[in-house]
């Protein structure tokens, strides 16, 4: 039941605003309504539909006694004056057949029933012709007896103004509650969009706290959170690129003392072991580095990639794109991420191929491999910082753990994401999606 009430609420706060105040206006103007026609109009009109019908029934019998046009004559001057009531006597003629109903139905069963108690003989009525008047038609011998009566003698003239009130209340109501609420909930959605230009890497964002004192106590809150990660980025980008820094600077000399020396297996690996510290002082930089404010820029994509796969001087990876494709994106970032992520499949595969498609909202970039793939069960944590995959499939095989998951920030931080599934060309296929 709960579940299924969720289902239909709406999902905005504005909405579910909206639905709270006018919800509980509706139920009490229907209250409202239902008892005014059934404790008071619905009387009223009773009381006067009843006494109407009970001057027709006078006035028949009247006719009766004499039926003459006289008689009709009389009849007319007696009750137009004091009643409202007109009378006519139409020779000859008969009732009609058909029957009109008007909007509101509960009229004519009010009159219908007053006629019914009061009147014996066959009549007719009409409500819907005559905007101010009721025509009420009763059959005699020499033909239809015709009444026209006013109508705010047989309906409470009162109950169309008060239907018309209670509409105009309530679109003023809604108004109101539509401009309050919607200066309410305007404070929340721009500090949504602030926080998630900031988790896009946009900071950018002229974003001040207003509203509500709880909506600008957690707009000042969500600054200072902004201020202190900043300060947190900018102190690790400084800490490794100062570490960075002082290793370099040992480990050029090592290598300048290496190159001078002969080329004896003991150097050949003491060379490796440099060449794999500066790889892991590079991998630590890139993702200390994160965004570093890189602006977005609008790049062909197709071209952006075959630039990459040349620089890379690769030649087993094969670049689908049914059509170009321009997409903004911040280009130094992408680079690191899509290196990362082909690496990864030179590593570990002999063949590579990268799909571009397009939907609506989306570009997806896949990028998949004929190697051994990676186990559904191992997928989430091959994201983890500094983790590697069981140490048979990294023997020998260079990397500290990092490129999956400076990847997936760099995707994150475009407003997308990246995820791994099984390839059809029987390996891995990492789908990297960027909003469009």
């Amino acid at each position: 039941m709960k579940k299924t009430i969720n289902k239909h609420l709406p999902k905005s706060l504005f909405g579910r605003a909206l639905l709270i105040i006018m919800l509980p206006i509706t139920i009490m103007q229907i209250a409202v309504v239902y008892f005014f026609f059934n404790l008071h109009w619905d009387q009223v009109t009773s009381n006067l539909s009843d006494s109407v019908a009970a001057d027709i029934s006078v006035a028949v019998q009247l006719y009766k006694q004499n039926p003459t046009l006289e008689q009709v004559e009389k009849l007319e001057n007696l009750l137009r004056p004091k009643m409202e009531l007109s009378v006519a006597l139409e020779l000859d003629d008969e009732l009609p057949t058909i029957i009109r109903s008007s909007f509101f139905s509960n009229l004519d069963k009010t009159l219908s029933r007053s006629l019914n108690n009061s009147v014996v003989e066959n009549f007719w009525f009409d409500t819907t012709k005559y905007p101010n008047h009721i025509d009420i038609r009763v059959k005699v011998n020499e033909g239809v007896l015709r009444f026209i009566a006013a109508r705010e003698r047989v309906f409470a003239p009162l109950g169309y103004v008060f239907i018309f009130w209670l509409v105009m209340a309530t679109i003023l109501l809604s108004l109101v509650s539509i401009y309050f609420i919607r200066n309410q909930a305007t404070p929340i959605s721009e500090l949504a969009n602030a926080a998630d230009a900031f988790g896009r890497g946009e900071d950018k964002y002229n974003f001040r706290p207003s509203g509500a004192s709880e909506v600008r106590l957690a707009g000042q809150s969500f600054l200072k959170m902004r201020g202190r990660i900043k300060r947190h980025i900018e102190q690790r980008t400084i800490m490794l690129a100062g570490v960075s820094h002082d290793l370099k600077t040992p480990l050029t000399r090592l290598k300048l003392h290496l190159s001078m020396q002969h080329n004896s297996e003991e150097n050949k690996a003491a060379k490796q072991d440099i060449k794999d510290m500066e790889s892991m002082l590079e991998a630590y930089l890139d993702f200390a580095r994160g965004l570093e404010g890189e602006a977005l820029e609008a790049i062909n994509i197709y071209n952006f990639i075959q630039k990459l796969v040349t620089k890379m001087k690769l030649t087993n990876v094969q670049l689908i794109a049914p059509f170009e494709i321009t997409v903004s994106i911040r280009p130094r970032a992408m680079e690191r991420a899509l290196m990362n992520l082909i690496e990864n499949t030179q590593k570990y595969a002999k063949n590579c191929r990268i799909t571009l498609t397009k939907s609506s909202e989306s570009l997806l970039i896949s990028i998949e491999d004929d190697g051994e793939g990676i186990p559904k069960n191992k997928r989430k944590s091959a994201f983890k910082a500094f983790h590697r995959l069981d140490i048979s499939r990294n023997q020998n095989i260079e990397g500290v753990g990092l490129g999956l998951s400076i990847a997936r920030d760099i995707a994150q931080n475009h407003g997308g994401s990246l995820r791994l599934h099984d390839s059809s060309m029987g390996g891995v296929k990492a789908i990297l999606r960027i909003p469009i």
